[in-house]
């Protein structure tokens, strides 16, 4: 068994060429078992509207793992890659929830209400470590602490090899971290271009359905026209500059327009409810065949 090889389900599978499957969890023991068996790619622990606990969000992931899925595989890659939502908001600059969520082996970490270029830089930043500029890939320049032995542990490496991987996808094609950003607010569809053109290192675009159809003035109506509208902006400017996107509310009755659309990270209900996700496989199998 070596730590070689793709650690990160979910870029395995947009390298693969097709969509990754993911859910949002409770950060506690028993959801994280479950989870270990789940037929998703990747879980994201939901602390930006419950408590930020680092050590419940610790616990999970070790709960998280299956020795039995380890010796089976013979590999270190996790069945369910660990993901975080962290409580700070863009414009928050909060740099120390994403070094906490790293140090403890998460392998992204979603930014919440990204309005604009100087936010997203932050956002990226703050999961990379500094490097020197003959380096390459140096922008942007690197911010995180180093206090990796947690991180080492979880991901069953050497310091060494753990630093040459915890770097952020697809600015470092080696890298293993995800940085998602979120795209809710008005402000943020706007300057998404912009952000996109301008700061790399960005994994995946997470659209916000719920705040951005509040600040629409139409709370939670996902099908009205003038929300449909706004989230199209949004996925057509990830597909010009090739960035994956995300949709957060992925049920059977929409799964199949969700993928039409070209969404790449596809967010069902919690577990147990597998039904938007079997159907999600069917419709992909199909296409591959």
């Amino acid at each position: 068994m070596t730590g070689t090889g793709r650690l990160n389900n979910v870029i395995r599978a947009w390298e693969e060429g097709r969509p990754a499957f993911a859910s949002f969890a409770h950060a506690d023991r028993q959801t994280a078992i479950e989870f270990s068996t789940a037929p998703y790619d990747g879980v994201l622990f939901e602390m930006e509207h419950n408590p930020w606990d680092v050590q419940a969000l610790q616990d999970s992931l070790q709960y998280l793992l299956n020795r039995k899925q380890i010796v089976t595989s013979g590999s270190l890659t996790p069945a369910v890659t660990p993901m975080v939502r962290i409580p700070a908001n863009g414009a928050e600059r909060n740099q120390s929830f994403a070094k906490q969520a790293l140090d403890r082996g998460v392998y992204g970490v979603v930014w919440p209400h990204i309005g604009d270029a100087e936010e997203a830089y932050n956002a990226v930043a703050s999961c990379r470590y500094p490097r020197q500029k003959a380096a390459g890939q140096y922008e942007p320049v690197g911010r995180r602490g180093d206090g990796p032995a947690s991180a080492c542990r979880y991901w069953g490496l050497t310091q060494q090899e753990y630093y040459s991987k915890a770097d952020v996808w697809p600015l470092n094609p080696q890298g293993e971290i995800l940085v998602f950003i979120m795209c809710e607010s008005v402000r943020g569809v706007a300057n998404l271009d912009e952000i996109l053109k301008n700061i790399p290192g960005i994994g995946c675009v997470l659209i916000g359905e719920g705040d951005l159809s509040q600040e629409l003035g139409y709370p939670r109506q996902y099908d009205h026209p003038v929300v449909k509208d706004a989230m199209g902006q949004v996925v057509a400017t990830c597909k010009k500059y090739n960035v994956p996107v995300g949709h957060p509310h992925v049920t059977s009755a929409n799964v199949e327009r969700v993928l039409a659309d070209g969404y790449r990270f596809i967010m069902s209900a919690p577990v147990r409810k597998y039904d938007a996700i079997d159907k999600a496989r069917e419709i992909v199998g199909k296409k591959q065949i």
